[in-house]
């Protein structure tokens, strides 16, 4: 894996470098042509305005496309953050809904006293990652003989929903609404499909758990306040929903399906980087305007030595060059990327 990233590595370098070599190739040719020919000075001169102009109409496209590109990608990254509010507050009224569940009378008798104390600061993310030996407590968790039915489980799955980071250890007694999520909590929500245990525990299994689970123990008033958020979160996919355990295993199904990943996906799009080909293509036009417009343009009104030509011209053709053999790799890295 390290030998491809280098020879990638060395695949990137190989144009620049050559590039490069060119550049002082052309620069010590021209300059020794015009030491032996004096009338080759009168022949750079007279072609100084086919680069100036080559250089002013490459540099004019580019920044046309750079301008066009920005612009794009701005749009996009609006219509993302607009979107991304929208998932945002699905995502608020489903831990709204979670925080009633937590806190309701359906959990069988000592099981939140044996969760939020004896094994006080175990989250549902070290449970599932047990595997890496990084949390002693979770590996006692899964050694210990529980009497709750498995529903510790849940509980602790709904628990790491209501945190705001994955090193949380224990859900504040206020829950906070975050105008935006931390990426590697919504990350960890996603690896580990948190919100499908309410269709696991409610819906395929429920014939299993439906004696440790009583959702009718929630107040009705809140289960009113809970089929509110619900349709405020999908109005369609909700509208005729009654609050039972068909209703609970939709919800997780929906919010591990549709909310979830969409939360990650937008957030990402949201705090996406310039594209490296934009970042190319500014310093190719930074190179066009300087070296193939304004240097020409300086000797000829200011009457520079004739090494500014020289090097103009050196610089432009190998800039030329390197657009030439690197431009293909740069498409390839962003279609990739």
């Amino acid at each position: 894996m390290k030998a491809k990233s280098f020879f990638k590595d060395l695949y990137a370098i190989i144009p620049l470098f050559i590039s490069g070599l060119l550049c002082i190739g052309l620069i010590f040719l021209l300059w020794q042509k015009q030491s032996l020919d004096p009338t080759f000075i009168n022949t750079l001169e007279g072609i100084s305005n086919v680069f100036i102009s080559i250089s002013g109409v490459l540099a004019t496209i580019i920044m046309v496309y750079l301008a066009f590109a920005v612009t794009s990608l701005k749009r996009v990254r609006d219509d993302a953050i607009d979107t991304l509010s929208k998932i945002t507050q699905k995502m608020h009224n489903f831990r709204t809904i979670i925080e009633l569940l937590m806190r309701s009378k359906m959990w069988l008798p000592g099981l939140k006293e044996y969760i939020d104390e004896e094994f006080a600061g175990l989250t549902f993310f070290e449970v599932k990652e047990f595997y890496k030996g990084k949390s002693k407590l979770a590996i006692e968790f899964l050694q210990e003989s529980h009497h709750y039915q498995d529903t510790e489980n849940l509980y602790l799955e709904l628990k790491s929903l209501l945190m705001t980071h994955p090193r949380e250890k224990n859900v504040p007694e206020s829950i906070r609404y975050p105008k935006i999520y931390n990426q590697d909590i919504v990350a960890k929500w996603l690896e580990h499909k948190c919100g499908s245990g309410l269709w696991y525990y409610f819906g395929y299994k429920y014939g299993t758990f439906k004696e440790a689970l009583d959702f009718n123990a929630v107040f009705e008033r809140h289960q009113e306040k809970i089929m509110t958020l619900a349709n405020s979160i999908d109005g369609e996919a909700f509208q005729d929903s009654s609050f039972n355990e068909v209703f609970l295993a939709k919800l997780g199904e929906y919010m591990n399906n549709e909310v979830i990943p969409k939360l990650f996906q937008f957030q990402g799009k949201t705090h996406k980087r310039m594209p490296s080909l934009i970042k190319y293509l500014y310093i190719v036009f930074l190179f066009l305007v300087f070296f193939g417009v304004l240097l020409p343009l300086a000797y000829i009104l200011f009457g520079l030595p004739i090494i500014a030509l020289i090097v103009s011209f050196s610089l432009i053709i190998s800039t030329i060059f390197f657009i030439a053999t690197s431009f293909y790799q740069f498409l390839m890295k962003e279609a990739n990327g």
